[in-house]
């Protein structure tokens, strides 16, 4: 009762804000959550302010299949209310009887932030479990997914095992042990081939760690670009980049190497995958950073399928794909075709208001809108209209959480900016 607003934040596998503007009276709503073991921060209304921290280890508890409610209880003010029970998290089970206290997240542990990259091309593990130290920790991450950020323990052995969805951690490959330094950030990315046989070559799965990840730009104006090669069978190669004339970028890159962050200045860019003596164009990739405006944004490039899918058992084609920091599936980067013209308007200007959104986007351009259309980050038309106006307001409501791409076609051209969706 004492309590004001609040909202509340998964720290655990970085799952953000899960809860906001959670007053007294309030339910939450269900959230249908993977079963792993949580971390979960009450926050003031505006999120900047931890009041507390709470472990909620669904996963070791075996809750699988349950339904539970957390109930904010007690009083943050004791000695204000009769000095009656301190304020805490509790759950109540369906089969009922005294509710089980979540407990307190202790500030001096020490945590690491990790992000994993599923890129292991290999059909044995299209989607895997990840179980640390024996216990679930992920499940169902797909191939060309990423995590986003999470907070891991640090300055602890911990024992990975990555195993077929749903196959059991004794049908895993592992335990790969790795040992995280507190306060730092990492990006793990699976690659490799789990088979012996149906690869040509077969590179031995393992998780190949970097150990100066960065879950955003250094500079604001930039974008952070780390590059890793994930292709067991594209020979050591050469990037380079066309579209602004910088040249060679990344040299004798070969399979398991992360190349190290280029801080890019916010351009639309064109990679070219070369040979190692930098002669012989493989392919070329258009990497559109100023037009999904991802000024601030760190992202990894990922090599990733098979160059000759034949030879690997029919399995994906070789692409670059990026992953954003705050995870879900890695988005393509599209190949460059130079016979293309595309008639982007410089003169176009556009608001999109408010941005965040919530239930109601406005759009309003300086030239009547043609058409409009919104794509999410796989490239996918979500919604399209035809217009004869400056002024449009979209309904938001039923959208997922996330980052979309909003463009107008006008009679001179189109433009397109970024909104993000949030509840």
């Amino acid at each position: 009762t004492d309590a004001p607003t609040v909202s509340v934040w998964e720290t655990g596998v970085g799952a953000g804000e899960i809860i906001s503007d959670f007053s007294f009276g309030d339910f939450a709503g269900y959230l249908e959550l993977g079963t792993a073991d949580y971390i979960l921060e009450v926050r003031d209304a505006s999120g900047e302010n931890t009041v507390a921290a709470y472990a909620a280890p669904l996963s070791t508890l075996e809750l699988d299949g349950e339904a539970l409610i957390v109930v904010a209880s007690g009083f943050l003010n004791p000695a204000d209310n009769s000095d009656g029970p301190a304020f805490g998290l509790y759950v109540a089970l369906a089969s009922g009887g005294d509710l089980v206290e979540l407990p307190l997240v202790e500030e001096e542990d020490d945590f690491a932030r990790v992000q994993i990259i599923h890129n292991s091309a290999d059909a044995l593990v299209d989607e895997v479990d990840i179980f640390v130290n024996g216990d679930l920790f992920l499940e169902e991450v797909g191939f060309r997914q990423a995590t986003p950020f999470m907070d891991v323990p640090a300055g602890v052995d911990l024992d990975l095992v990555v195993a077929p969805a749903g196959a059991g951690i004794d049908n895993g490959v592992g335990p790969i042990t790795v040992n995280f330094d507190a306060d730092e950030t990492y990006v793990v990315v699976a690659a490799g081939n789990v088979s012996d046989t149906g690869y040509d070559p077969v590179e031995p799965f393992a998780l190949y760690v970097y150990d100066m990840g960065r879950e955003e730009a250094t500079d604001p104006d930039n974008t952070d670009v780390l590059a890793f090669h994930g292709s067991t069978d594209a020979p050591t190669v050469s990037v380079w980049e066309t579209g602004v004339g910088a040249g060679e970028i990344i040299s004798d890159f070969a399979f398991g190497d992360f190349a190290g962050y280029l801080e890019l200045g916010t351009d639309d860019y064109i990679l070219e995958v070369r040979d190692a003596s930098g002669e012989t164009t493989v392919a070329a990739y258009q990497a559109p950073l100023a037009t999904l405006e991802l000024d601030g944004e760190a992202l990894v490039i990922v090599a990733s399928g098979f160059l000759t899918p034949e030879n690997n058992s029919d399995g994906p084609a070789f692409g670059l794909f990026v992953a954003l920091a705050a995870g879900g599936d890695l988005v393509e980067l599209p190949l460059y075709d130079p016979t293309s013209v595309q008639d982007l308007s410089q003169d176009i200007d556009m608001l999109l208001f408010p941005n965040p959104a919530r239930d109601v986007l406005n759009i309003t351009s300086s030239e009547e809108m043609r058409e409009l259309r919104v794509i999410n980050m796989l490239g996918k038309v979500v919604y399209s209209t035809s217009l004869n106006s400056n002024q449009y307001q979209l309904n938001v409501g039923g959208y997922e959480m996330g980052i979309y791409f909003v463009q107008v076609l006008t009679a001179n051209g189109s433009t397109t900016q970024r909104v993000q969706i949030t509840r």
